[in-house]
Parts: C-alpha cells; structure tokens; sequence
C-alpha cells in the first residue's frame, strides 16, 4: 500500500489538464474499515493537503458521528475522492473531478483494502461510478432509498454548505439518514 500511496502522490497524469500543479491528496490503509469515496478536493483541501480539511469535512464528521482523530486515522477510514486533484473552479462551484483518477487508481487501492465493511458514496460521481444501473433516478432517491443499498454502500450527498437548501428541502435526511449512518459507523 505505501509503494501504491507514493504513486498517486506523485501522479501527474493530469499534468496540464488543471489550472495549477496536480496535488493528490487522499488517505487510505489496509486496515481501513470505513472506505468514504468523495468528488474531489476544493481549493482550501488542494491547498493543505489534508483530505475534508475545509466545512464539508467538519459537516460530515458532525454527520459520521466522529472525533477529528477517529476521522483521520486511516485504519479507521479510508478517504479516496473520484479526482484526487483540485480541479478548479467553475461558474458555479469547483468543477467536476478529472475522469482520469477512478479508473487509474481505485481498482489497485481497493484490491489492498480488504478490511474494507461499508463505503461511503458522496455525490452524484462517486454514485454513478459505483451504483451503476442500480443509480436511482437522482442523487436524491439515491439518499432517500439509502437502505437498498446497504450492508455495502451507503449513498450521501455532499456535505457542501452550498448544499445546505437540499438538506432544508430534504429534513428527512436528518431525521431519518444521519442516525443510521452513525449507527452503521459506530458498529
């Protein structure tokens, strides 16, 4: 795993294709037995170095029901975005995450994390690469349905605060959601 982490540090396969140095930055153990599959990093993340190092990042530990120490600690949880760079910025928000890294790099990280009892899907990308023809009809059915896709995948949205007039649309996530994704994450 460390050779494979070295690699992927030191990926430049979308060299030129960014508005600044490729920096990709995830965390992942053999040990890991949280595996959370985001987009990408933002600005604030490309920047540290440290993956959810930004508001998502506080907002999902609040949702996961864990410590900064239990969120940081890989054996504990793995952290592999769809892009592993900060793509850059959009007209609305970052842009998507680079097509290139999924399929360069998950495959190999994942045949190392056999430890590996849930993975966590943010978003619509991570969902549509993993689900497959099981993606419900939105990103949102996919959250509200979250149980059919259980013990292996538990679908979120993105703990954005630009996503925080979903969650007022949506109260069921908090009520019904959040609780068991913490229920699932202390087990």
């Amino acid at each position: 795993m460390d050779d494979l982490l070295q690699q992927i540090g030191g990926c430049l396969i979308c060299q030129g294709l960014l508005p600044h140095d490729p920096r990709p930055v995830l965390q992942a153990s053999v040990h890991s037995s949280i595996l959370i599959i985001g987009q990408a990093p933002g600005s604030k993340v490309h920047n540290s170095g440290v993956p959810w190092d930004d508001a998502s990042g506080k907002e999902l530990r609040r949702w996961l029901g864990v410590t900064k120490e239990e969120f940081y600690d890989p054996d504990f949880f793995g952290l592999i975005p769809m892009g592993f760079c900060y793509p850059g910025k959009g007209k609305s928000g970052d842009l998507p995450p680079r097509p290139e890294c999924a399929p360069q790099w998950h495959k190999q990280l994942l045949s190392r994390m056999q430890n590996v009892k849930l993975t966590i899907l943010i978003g619509q990308y991570a969902q549509r690469y993993y689900l497959g023809d099981r993606f419900d009809k939105s990103l949102t059915e996919n959250v509200r349905n979250f149980r059919s896709f259980l013990p292996d995948y538990l679908p979120l949205v993105h703990p954005s605060p630009r996503n925080r007039i979903w969650q007022k649309k949506n109260p069921w996530f908090e009520e019904e959601v959040v609780p068991v994704l913490q229920e699932v994450v202390r087990k």
